[in-house]
């Protein structure tokens, strides 16, 4: 996809927000190639990115609230301060993804690959990460209240100074996981 032609989908998008669909049209991304693309502050809101290939994308500052991101690679993604409350990240590749400050509030990241991701200071509360890979991210700050984590795995994980009240945790995976203060999860085999 050109520059030119994502402009144009983009606008139309933006002219099908403000009008409440009246005028313009949904932006349909799915599975286009938009590797390495500024879309800085753009409005996604909505936006079919089913399978997108946004791999280093910078995304800082994006609104993609809704939005359909299932099976997206977005790894290296920057999503700084982004908007994803309620995006759908099922099964996404987000490994090395940059998404300090960023609202990830009610969003859904089940089954999603997230190792090596950066959540300092994010909002995950509400979000669904179950079965998620969460091996060695950094959640140091990270609001995790009432977050679904089933399954997921936070194999030596930075948990610093996250909250995590009412979060559930059942069966999840937090071996080598560093907490406040340095205290570190014992593997089983290193006992």
């Amino acid at each position: 996809m050109t520059p030119e032609e994502l402009t144009k989908i983009l606008e139309a998008h933006k002219l099908w927000l403000e009008s409440l669909g009246t005028k313009g049209r949904m932006a349909d991304l799915r599975d286009a190639e938009l590797i390495g693309a500024d879309l800085r502050g753009a409005n996604l809101k909505h936006a079919y990115l089913t399978g997108a290939k946004l791999r280093s994308c910078d995304l800082r500052g994006a609104d993609l609230r809704e939005a359909k991101l299932r099976g997206a690679s977005l790894n290296y993604a920057s999503l700084i301060g982004a908007d994803l409350r309620e995006a759908d990240f099922r099964q996404a590749n987000l490994k090395f993804a940059d998404f300090r400050s960023a609202d990830l509030r009610r969003a859904t990241l089940v089954g999603a690959s997230l190792a090596k991701a950066n959540f300092r200071q994010a909002r995950l509360s509400g979000a669904h990460l179950n079965g998620a890979d969460l091996t060695e991210v950094d959640l140091g700050g990270a609001r995790l209240t009432q977050a679904r984590l089933c399954g997921a795995n936070l194999n030596d994980a930075n948990l610093g100074k996250f909250t995590l009240r009412g979060a559930d945790l059942s069966d999840a995976d937090l071996s080598g996981a560093i907490l406040a203060d340095g205290w570190k999860i014992v593997r089983e085999d290193e006992r």
